[in-house]
Parts: C-alpha cells; sequence; structure tokens
C-alpha cells in the first residue's frame, strides 16, 4: 500500500484528484504539499505542469490494529479482530484461540495492551479517542465481578467499623467501585498511591 505519491497534472487540483485516486484515499485522509503551481504559458509555450506531493495520513485504529497484531504474532498468537465505534469509545474486540494469554491474570495483560494501544491512537489522531479493548465478553464479565466485590468489601467496612483497602486497579476499574457503591449512604470511597498502583479504600461512615 502506497504511503504518499508525486504527481503532475495541468493543474494543481488535476494533479490532487489523480493522487488521491491512485492512493484510494479521501481529501480528509491526506497530506498535500504543493511542490510547483505551474504555469500556462502563452499558445502553449512556456506551459509548466503542476506538480504535487500527496501523503496518506496514517489512520489511528489502523496503526493501533496494526500495532496488535505485532505483539499477538511476538506471543506466537494468532490473531483476528473487529472495531466497534460509539461516540469517541472505539471499542475493539480480540479474537484468538489463545485469547487467555492476551487477557492474563485478572486482565492485566489485557489492561497492559489497552493502555499502549491508547498511546499509538493518540499519537495519531489529533482527537481524543478512548480505546478499550475486549475479549470472550471479559470487560462486561470484570464489571459484575468487581461490583460483587464492592458490596462485599462495602459490608465488611461497615461490618469492622476498619476501612478496607482494595487490590490496585486501574482508573476504569476503581470507577467500577466507586459507581457501584456511590448510592450508599453508610460508606465512603476514595483512592490512594500512585499509578500501577493506586487503590480504592472504604470507609464506614458514622
Amino acid at each position: 500500500m502506497n504511503e504518499e505519491i508525486t504527481l503532475t497534472g495541468a493543474t494543481v487540483e488535476d494533479a490532487v484528484s489523480e493522487a488521491l485516486v491512485k492512493l484510494g484515499i479521501s481529501r480528509e485522509r491526506a497530506e498535500i504539499s504543493v511542490l510547483d503551481e505551474g504555469k500556462k504559458g502563452f499558445l502553449g509555450l512556456g506551459s509548466r505542469p503542476a506538480k504535487v506531493q500527496v501523503i496518506r495520513k496514517r489512520d489511528a485504529i489502523e496503526e493501533v490494529d496494526r500495532y496488535l497484531k505485532d505483539i499477538a504474532r511476538q506471543m506466537d498468537v494468532e490473531l483476528s479482530t473487529s472495531v466497534q465505534r460509539e461516540g469517541k469509545t472505539v471499542t475493539i474486540l480480540l479474537e484468538s484461540e489463545k485469547v487467555a494469554l492476551l487477557i492474563g491474570k485478572r486482565g492485566q495483560t489485557l489492561n497492559a495492551l489497552q493502555a499502549l494501544a491508547q498511546l499509538i491512537a493518540n499519537r495519531y489522531t489529533d482527537q481524543f479517542v478512548t480505546i478499550v479493548l475486549d475479549a470472550e465478553n471479559y470487560r462486561e464479565r470484570r464489571r459484575v465481578t468487581l461490583s460483587q466485590l464492592a458490596e462485599r468489601k462495602a459490608e465488611q467496612a461497615v461490618r469492622t467499623g476498619r476501612p478496607v483497602k482494595l487490590e490496585p486497579m486501574p482508573s476504569f476499574e476503581r470507577k467500577i467501585i466507586h459507581s457501584t457503591l456511590s448510592s450508599r449512604r453508610d460508606i465512603e470511597t476514595h483512592s490512594e498511591g500512585r499509578d500501577p498502583h493506586r487503590y480504592l479504600v472504604i470507609t464506614a461512615k458514622y
């Protein structure tokens, strides 16, 4: 797949249009540089064609997808992906016979890949998007597990009267705990520490 092309044409617009066709992209996906505006000349004498360089802008999600497949290949995992977009959130679904390797213990590998994928996306787009990686509905299963954990630990905090510290979690998982317990009036939650070791504390209110 060509990433850039230099062409001449009777006019700048003619050269750009032909370049876009050859690259198979829209104008929005192109970086256009006019190398020579050309010259019409007089009665065909002294004329000079316009010359442009058109570069394909690298798509953030395509770059993320390429990166994930490269990582999977290094892990000896054959990976296929599908993308779901909802507003500024892009969910990439990972499918593989060895998907457990990509999820890791308590989703640690999946979370690490997601953080790296977010960095890649930020590098190739001016508009912020949130990247979510999921595999075998892990995110929903994890949400249910965390919600149940939140309720158990909240009861423990109320029963013992002592603060309960949870294991370190990424911010989006801590947010699930906060959200689950937000309607309760007998406890409060706050986070302590620094990422990636930041954790949540549940305290009873009296």
